[in-house]
C-alpha cells in the first residue's frame, strides 16, 4: 500500500526582487523522511523551509498537506510578545499533562524556562523554539540551523533525539558530522534548481562534484558546437540561404540556450596575510587560576602555544571558554598565575556574536568606516592588506554584488554576515586569528576554504567552536574545559580528544551531570592496552609514513643549492619545518615502539 505524502509541494514558483528563487518545483516529504537541505548561502533554503512551513506564499503551485498530519517550523527569530518568560512561549499550545516535555527539552538543549524573555539572549531564544518545536512532535519537523548557539553535549542530546524520532525532518546545518549522522536523503538547491539523491549528506560532495563535472562537459560541447556552427554561418550562408535558414535559426536556438545557462557561484575569494613573523613562543600561561560569582573557570592551568599551532577550545556553554581567551590576550587578569604574549604579535578576532557589525549600518560603511580599513581622503576606498581597493570590488571577492552594497548590514542573512565578517578580517595583516565560533551560518563550500585557508596560514590560531567536523581539520591541539576549573590539554582535534578519554569518537556526546567526567569505580588497572593507546597503536603507522614523506619533500627543496641565496624566507621556513617534523617523527617512532612492547606482553 503505498504511503500517504506528509508534504505535497507542486509547480511551485516565487520571486524575489524580480529574480526567480524557484520556478516549477515539485517536492514530496513521506513519512520518515530524514532530509538534508544543503546549498550555498543565498540560494534560497530557508526560503523553501518556510515555503515548506506555509510562512511565505508563493507565486504559483500547490502545497498539500493531508489531513490531520502536523508540520512544525523552528523560528530563526521566534517572536515571543505576550509570553513573560522563555517557558512560557516554549508550552504554549501544549497540554497540561503535556509540558514535561518542554522541561525535558530545556535540560538537554540548556536553556532556563524561568529566563524572562526581555532579558534572554538570541541563542536563549532560539534554544527556546528549537525545545518548543520538540516538544510539539509534529508529525514532520522543519530544522533550520538548530545548532547554532548548541554546544557539543547539547548537539549530542539533540542527535540522539532525531535519531530516535518516528518523526520526518528536513535539516539545514553547516555542521556536517551532525547532517552525516542524521540524514538517509539530501534536497541540493542550486541556481533555482531542486535536486534529490536517496542517500545522505554523507554523498553529497561526491554526488555534485559529479553533477558538476557532466554540465561542465556539456558547455563545452555546446561552446564548441555554436563556434563550428557560427564559423558555418560566416562562411557559408550565402550561398545557400534559403535552403539553410532552418541552420541559422538552430544556431540562434543553441546561442539562446547558452544564455540563459546560470553560471555557478564562485567561492569567496578569501586570502589570508599572516603578516610580519611572530616570535616562535606566542602565548605561555603558567598556574592561570579564574573565579567568577564563585564559579571556577580554570585552577593551576598551564598551556605553551608555539607559531603555527592551532589550538582549539571546546567545552559546555557557560563552562568559561571565552574568558580563557581573553586571558590568554591579556584582555582579562587572572587571580592567580601569569600569562606571557610573545614578540611581535599582531592580533585578529572573529567575533561570534557579530558585535563589530551594526545592523542599521550599510556594507559599504561597514567596511569604510573601519579606522584599520579607511583610505584617507577616499571614501570609496577600503585599505586591504596594505593596498587600496574599490570597496565595491572588494565586497565582490566575498560574493556580494553591487546591489547589496548599499543595503543595510540588517538584511543580509546568517550566512553573508559571517562572510562580511570574514572580509573586514582579512583585509589586516595578521600572526595571531583568534576565531569564536566561525563556523556559524557558513555554506559547506565556504568552510571547505576557510580550512584550507588556516592550513596555508603560517600564524597561529585560537579557536573556539562546537562543530566537531571542523575540528577534527583544523585543530592541533585540543583545550577541553571540563567544568569546575578542569581544563585538559590534548594533542590533535576533537576524535583525538574522545579517543584518549577512551571514548568513541564517532558516537555523539553523553550529557554527564554538572558537565564533568563519570566518575568510575577503582578498579585494579588491567594490563595490556588501553582503548585509547590501540586506537594510537594503529593510527602510528599512518602518522609516521606521513611525517617521513614531508621530510622527504623538504630534503629535496632544500637540496637546491641557490634556495638561500634566491629566497631566504622560503629556505627559513623549510629548516624549520624540517627540524619540526624531525622531532614529531623521533617522538612518534618512540611512542610506536612502546606501545609494540606493551601490546606484545599481553
Amino acid at each position: 500500500m503505498a504511503r500517504i505524502p506528509l508534504l505535497q509541494m507542486t509547480g511551485i514558483s516565487l520571486t524575489f526582487g524580480g529574480d526567480p528563487v524557484f520556478s516549477g518545483l515539485d517536492l514530496v516529504v513521506q513519512p520518515s523522511d530524514r532530509v538534508a537541505l544543503v546549498g550555498r548561502n543565498g540560494s534560497g533554503k530557508s526560503t523553501l523551509m518556510k515555503v515548506m512551513a506555509g510562512l511565505v506564499e508563493p507565486d504559483a503551485g500547490e502545497i498539500v498537506i493531508p489531513p490531520g498530519k502536523s508540520v512544525g517550523y523552528m523560528e530563526q527569530d521566534p517572536v515571543m510578545t505576550g509570553f513573560a518568560t522563555l517557558g512560557d512561549y516554549a508550552s504554549s499550545g501544549l497540554e497540561p499533562g503535556e509540558l514535561y516535555r518542554v522541561e525535558r527539552a530545556g535540560e538537554g538543549l540548556k536553556f532556563d524556562p524561568a529566563r524572562a524573555v526581555e532579558t534572554a539572549s538570541g541563542g536563549e531564544r532560539r534554544r527556546a523554539a528549537l525545545a518548543k518545536l520538540m516538544a510539539e512532535a509534529p508529525d514532520l519537523m522543519l530544522l533550520d540551523e538548530p545548532t547554532n548557539h548548541l554546544d557539543i553535549e547539547a548537539i549530542g542530546w539533540l542527535e540522539r533525539e532525531l535519531s530516535s524520532t518516528r518523526a520526518a525532518f528536513v535539516l539545514i546545518s553547516h555542521d556536517r558530522a551532525f547532517l552525516r549522522e542524521l540524514t538517509r536523503a539530501t534536497l541540493w538547491i542550486d541556481r533555482g534548481m531542486v535536486r534529490r539523491q536517496e542517500r545522505g549528506f554523507e554523498d553529497f560532495e561526491a554526488w555534485r562534484d559529479k553533477v558538476w563535472e557532466e554540465e561542465d562537459s556539456a558547455r563545452h560541447k555546446l561552446d564548441r558546437l555554436i563556434k563550428s556552427e557560427g564559423r558555418w554561418a560566416v562562411e557559408g550562408i550565402s550561398a545557400r540561404r534559403k535552403r539553410n535558414q532552418g541552420r541559422v535559426r538552430a544556431l540562434q536556438a543553441l546561442r539562446t540556450e547558452r544564455a540563459a545557462q546560470i553560471k555557478r557561484q564562485g567561492t569567496a575569494a578569501m586570502s589570508l596575510d599572516s603578516g610580519p613573523k611572530s616570535g616562535r613562543k606566542v602565548i605561555e600561561a603558567k598556574g592561570v587560576t579564574k573565579t567568577y560569582d564563585g564559579k571556577t573557570i580554570v585552577r593551576g592551568f598551564d598551556l605553551t602555544v608555539l607559531r603555527g599551532d592551532r589550538v582549539a577550545f571546546v567545552g559546555p556553554n557557560g563552562v568559561g571558554k571565552t574568558t580563557v581567551l581573553k586571558m590568554l590576550l591579556q584582555q582579562v587578569e587572572p587571580d592567580a598565575g601569569v600569562v606571557q604574549l610573545g614578540t611581535n604579535l599582531e592580533i585578529a578576532v572573529f567575533d561570534q556574536t557579530r558585535a563589530q557589525l551594526d545592523p542599521e549600518m550599510s556594507l559599504w560603511d561597514s567596511l569604510t568606516g573601519d579606522p584599520e580599513m579607511r583610505v584617507s581622503g577616499k571614501a570609496d576606498q577600503v585599505m586591504v592588506r596594505g593596498q587600496p581597493r574599490h570597496v565595491v570590488a572588494y565586497l565582490k571577492d566575498f560574493l556580494f554584488d553591487e546591489r547589496q552594497a548599499r543595503a543595510a548590514v540588517k538584511s543580509l542573512s546568517g550566512g553573508e554576515k559571517a562572510r562580511l565578517l570574514v572580509a573586514r578580517l582579512m583585509a589586516r595583516p595578521s600572526n595571531l586569528l583568534v576565531l569564536d565560533e566561525p563556523t556559524n551560518d557558513l555554506d559547506v563550500e565556504t568552510l571547505d576554504l576557510l580550512q584550507e585557508l588556516l592550513d596555508d596560514y603560517d600564524g597561529t590560531v585560537l579557536l573556539v567552536s562546537h562543530d566537531r567536523d571542523f575540528l577534527d581539520r583544523v585543530a592541533t591541539t585540543t583545550v577541553a574545559m571540563e567544568g569546575d576549573g578542569k581544563a585538559t590539554v590534548y594533542p590533535g582535534g576533537w576524535s583525538d580528544y574522545r579517543a584518549q578519554r577512551g571514548e568513541n569518537p564517532t558516537e555523539p556526546v553523553e550529557k554527564t551531570k554538572a558537565s564533568t567526567p563519570k566518575v568510575k569505580s577503582e578498579v585494579k588497572p588491567k594490563a595490556g592496552l588501553t582503548f585509547s593507546e590501540k586506537h594510537r597503536l594503529e593510527a602510528l603507522p599512518a602518522e609516521i609514513a606521513r611525517l617521513e614523506a614531508e621530510i622527504g619533500k623538504l630534503n629535496e627543496l632544500m637540496a637546491d643549492p641557490e634556495l638561500y641565496t634566491r629566497e631566504p624566507v622560503k629556505f627559513q621556513k623549510a629548516t624549520e619545518a624540517l627540524v619540526q617534523r624531525q622531532e614529531k617523527l623521533s617522538a612518534a617512532e618512540e611512542e610506536w615502539l612502546l606501545l609494540a612492547e606493551k601490546a606484545e606482553a599481553e
